[in-house]
């Protein structure tokens, strides 16, 4: 059984930084894929970026270049660095895993993804 605990969200002004942290616990052995997703208000899921268990990440268009997630084996901790930060990315950010095999169309999807964490809010104020 996999748990997952985000932390590190915050309110920042456009232009700041956050990192984001997801400590996994429990076995590892069938999270093929980590990520972090986030929901604005009325707003539906999205994918923001993935990380395999090789090291491959996946980026939304719209965080490239600004966004890194990267993983600590050791520590068993998912993290996502966001830089650059827009209004436009304050949302609630969530941890999960996926135990499926993904492809470039359904890696992004939240559908395939079926362990989650509580969710972590960040907010950036113009």
């Amino acid at each position: 059984q996999v748990h997952l605990v985000e932390s590190g969200g915050g309110s920042v002004q456009t232009g700041g930084s956050l990192r984001l942290s997801c400590v996994i616990f429990g076995s590892t052995y069938s999270t093929d894929y980590m990520g972090w997703f986030r929901q604005a208000p009325g707003k539906e899921r999205e994918g923001v970026a993935v990380i395999d268990r090789h090291g491959a990440t996946t980026y939304a268009d719209s965080v490239k270049g600004r966004f890194t997630i990267s993983q600590d084996n050791a520590e068993n901790t998912l993290y996502l660095q966001m830089n650059s930060l827009k209004p436009e990315d304050t949302a609630m950010y969530y941890c999960a895993a996926s135990r499926l095999v993904l492809t470039v169309s359904t890696i992004l999807s939240p559908v395939y993804f079926g362990i989650w964490g509580q969710g972590t809010q960040v907010t950036v104020s113009s």
